[in-house]
Formats: structure tokens, C-alpha cells, sequence
């Protein structure tokens, strides 16, 4: 098992997952007892591990978001140029082993500056899931961009909280629905 949760220990990738795994366990607590169990950490290491990235928030002497996750996760994987509407902005993607086709995302404007967005977004090159109906959209299996795409024209909503979104859409044939998203990542369908 990993040591994990110290203060002492530096914050990193392994607890940065733990942090993404809090979050979720509001909504899927099976799924994120499996995956803790396979990070080999344990409640207290979540919860502890989620007290420090809060206080790494919160800090007066908090650097800007952008530098907290490039001190925790490293330097990017992969770094793009892409446009968002009429916006233009980077793209900063790192790796999430806990979900090996996922990265984490983070868009900034041009060069760096504030961050506009951080969430979970399929890899490039890993091929996402196909959504046909609501039967497709199991937890953990696909995320905001992807629902989207094969459910147009999806409506975002306002999440319950910072890391949380909502997508409103009606699939083909169907009744009207949303779609719950804790990090990007689908939790469930409402």
C-alpha cells in the first residue's frame, strides 16, 4: 500500500485521483470503494487526500490554479491549440491510470492565464463508447462531451456543485432527460 494522506508526503497524481474519487462517491459509492480499493488506499487516505487539495484551494498563498495542477500531475502529456465556439484556448491533458483511455483537462486562454474549465475527457486516439440510447449511458462510461455529441441538441445545466455538470437532452425516440457528471465523467441519469 501506498503512503498516502501524510502530510509530509507530497501531493501527486495518486492523490489527485483520490480527490476525483470524493467527489464521485456522492453518486456511485460502489464504483469508488472499487476503485480506492484499487488504488490501495483507503477512506481516511480519500478523505485526507481531499482535505489537502481543499486547503491547496483555499490557501491565501494558493498559486494559481493552473500551477497547482502542473505541481500535483507534472507537465502535461499533451498540450493543443483548440477552439471552443468562437473562443480560443489551450488544452492541457494529463494522464488519469485509474482510467487509462481518460485525461484529465484542463482549458486556459492562449499562453496560460486562469483556468476556464478542468474535467475528464476521452484520450486522443482511444475510441469513446457508442451511445445509441439511454441503456448505453452506465455510470463511469462516457463523458459530457461524448453525451453531447450522440444526443443532440444537449442543453448544460447547472450542476449542484463546482466539479459537477448537468446535460438535459432527449434521445431519439424517447422522453426527456438529464444526464449528472461529476468531473466530466457520467454518475448518472436522472
Amino acid at each position: 500500500m501506498r503512503a498516502t494522506g501524510t502530510p509530509s508526503a507530497p501531493f501527486g497524481p495518486h492523490d489527485f485521483q483520490l480527490v476525483l474519487l470524493r467527489r464521485m462517491a456522492d453518486h456511485q459509492p460502489g464504483l469508488v470503494e472499487d476503485a480506492r480499493r484499487e488504488l490501495g488506499a483507503s477512506i481516511t487516505d480519500m478523505r485526507e487526500a481531499n482535505r489537502r487539495w481543499q486547503a491547496m484551494t483555499r490557501s491565501t498563498c494558493s498559486r494559481g490554479a493552473l500551477s497547482r495542477y502542473r505541481s500535483v500531475l507534472g507537465e502535461p502529456e499533451t498540450r493543443a491549440r483548440r477552439a471552443v465556439g468562437d473562443l480560443e484556448c489551450d488544452a492541457l491533458l494529463w494522464p488519469v491510470p485509474l482510467w487509462p483511455d481518460l485525461r484529465f483537462e484542463v482549458l486556459t486562454p492562449p499562453g496560460g492565464g486562469p483556468v476556464w474549465n478542468e474535467w475528464l475527457v476521452r484520450a486522443p486516439g482511444a475510441a469513446g463508447p457508442e451511445l445509441r440510447t439511454t441503456a448505453d449511458l452506465a455510470p463511469w462510461s462516457c463523458t459530457v462531451d461524448e453525451v453531447a455529441r450522440a444526443f443532440p441538441p444537449a442543453r448544460p445545466l447547472e450542476g449542484s456543485a463546482p466539479t459537477r455538470w448537468r446535460l438535459a437532452f432527449t434521445p431519439p425516440g424517447g422522453t426527456p432527460c438529464v444526464a449528472e457528471f461529476t468531473w466530466g465523467l457520467l454518475q448518472r441519469l436522472v
